[in-house]
């Protein structure tokens, strides 16, 4: 379960999606010394890899080898069962799958099962940051699995993150805490696209109190970050997209059904987010939730 070529010192390791996330993770991995199997659905995405060493192959079961470690960074749930069927476990072996997708815990709990029946291990990875924080390696990696998985891809989490916290052995407990942070996200942008909106009636800018509480009770990165896209308008290009956050929304409804847990706050942000694309707004970022209070205020952007 280390991951390494037989009779080589070089780290390979499999890499599907390269997504907004993915592609920069990937580009960090190849600069820390690993050396990458790419797939992705889309191949031109993978063809600037190539030139910075990568291997591009055409199936996700290419990227797998015995033993070895392959990790996905796909859409939803739909993606990553598809990629593990049974051809790809059974080509992974006793290997690890490290799945950093935003996904529900049952998912990761039927990805670890399929796993096992060929000997091998899911490590939950999910992480929060944005595209910029990627490229950074400033990464939080959220994680779950077996003590000895967890301790296999810590070269892989050390070169793409600045911080890990272990959520321990049961592999879905890492994709619950993500998926309660994405609701925390949303939830603040919404109070402060309400804040903004009744501040703006009352003849206050946005900008002088978005200004002044993020650089003072509300300074932490998602404020500051999410406040300065409601204080610019900057719904575009999209980080975090409508479909990609509703998506995640409907996790955490899911979920937290399924533990009879009301959540009402979080009704109102599906709703948000559901009007947003009735009105065709899916290229925007989650930030967008501004422009939903501030219409429901009267207030023209």
């Amino acid at each position: 379960m280390d991951g390494r070529d037989t009779g080589s010192m070089t780290k390979t390791l499999g890499f599907i999606g390269l997504g907004k996330l993915g592609l920069p993770i990937a580009e960090n991995l190849l600069a820390g010394g690993f050396a990458l199997r790419v797939y992705n659905r889309t191949a031109e995405k993978a063809a600037g890899l190539a030139s910075q060493g990568a291997t591009v192959v055409k199936s996700p079961v290419e990227t797998a080898a015995a033993g070895g470690m392959v990790l996905s960074i796909v859409s939803d749930d739909r993606a990553i069962l598809e990629l593990a069927n049974d051809e790809f476990c059974q080509e992974l072996g006793s290997g690890i799958h490290i799945s950093m997708s935003t996904v529900s815990p049952v998912t990761s709990r039927l990805l670890a099962e399929r796993h096992a029946r060929f000997g091998g291990h899911v490590v939950a990875a999910p992480v929060f940051g944005r595209p910029e924080a990627a490229t950074a390696k400033k990464l939080w990696i959220c994680t779950s699995g077996s003590a000895a998985a967890k301790k296999a891809v810590k070269p892989v989490f050390d070169t793409i993150a600045q911080g890990v916290f272990d959520f321990g052995e049961e592999v879905g407990a890492a994709n619950v805490v993500k998926l309660a942070g994405n609701f925390l996200l949303t939830a603040a942008i919404e109070a402060m696209a309400e804040a903004s909106a009744m501040v703006e009636k009352n003849g206050v800018p946005r900008a002088d109190l978005l200004n002044m509480l993020t650089s003072t009770i509300f300074n932490c990165p998602i404020y500051v970050n999410y406040g300065k896209g409601i204080i610019n308008a900057q719904f575009e290009p999209a980080g975090f997209s409508i479909p990609l956050i509703l998506k995640d929304m409907h996790l955490v409804q899911k979920t937290a059904s399924d533990a009879r847990v009301p959540m009402p706050i979080l009704n109102l942000l599906i709703d948000r987010y559901l009007t947003m694309l009735a009105k065709g707004l899916d290229r925007y970022d989650a930030v967008g939730l501004a422009l939903g209070a501030a219409e429901d205020a009267g207030l023209r952007w």
